[in-house]
């Protein structure tokens, strides 16, 4: 997989998935069309981090510091960030695919996101999986503590968005 490619030894990581009745083609292009903020969970989540206002979609993730990495179309989508997650203002940072790789600065921590698709039957299985990288003990700490607190709300918006998805993809579908 292509996440591998830029975070295959990770300290933290967390899986979703969902089975969609849709081909891989109509979920991805759905995954990047679909507007994240319609979900009023999302929505709520994403401003308590300083993430509002418009639209949210993969798109225009670029404006909160997320850089998409790498993509096989209809099949895996890696979206990377580094920061201090755990301090107020996130200690963000500029990367693209090839710093991602490179970066590795004390007291920050490196997080891959990605979108893929695989069959699944009759129809095909969305998974996310999000890793995180911390690049010393002492920002492992520290994430380790945030992590406690705000995983299940990275989960749930994990999964709201894979619902979001499916939802659309399907409707899509079916009116084809």
């Amino acid at each position: 997989m292509l996440i591998d490619e830029f975070l295959p030894d990770h300290d933290f990581v967390e899986t979703h998935s969902v089975s969609i009745h849709a081909d891989a083609a109509d979920i991805y292009r759905t995954a990047y069309e679909v507007d994240f903020s319609e979900s009023f969970i999302i929505r709520w989540l994403m401003c308590l981090r300083g993430m509002s206002g418009g639209s949210l979609t993969m798109r225009n993730l670029k404006r909160y510091k997320f850089e998409m990495l790498r993509e096989s179309v209809n099949k895996e989508m890696v979206i990377g960030l580094v920061g201090r997650f755990w301090t107020i203002g996130g200690g963000l940072q500029t990367i693209d695919a090839e710093s991602f790789k490179k970066f590795n600065k004390k007291g920050f921590a490196k997080a891959v996101w990605n979108f893929s698709l695989a069959e699944d039957g009759a129809n095909t299985r969305l998974t996310t999986e999000t890793r995180i990288k911390c690049l010393d003990p002492d920002s492992r700490r520290s994430f380790g503590f945030y992590w406690m607190f705000i995983q299940p709300f990275s989960g749930l918006i994990r999964m709201e968005m894979l619902k979001t998805i499916k939802r659309k993809a399907e409707a899509g579908a079916l009116s084809i």
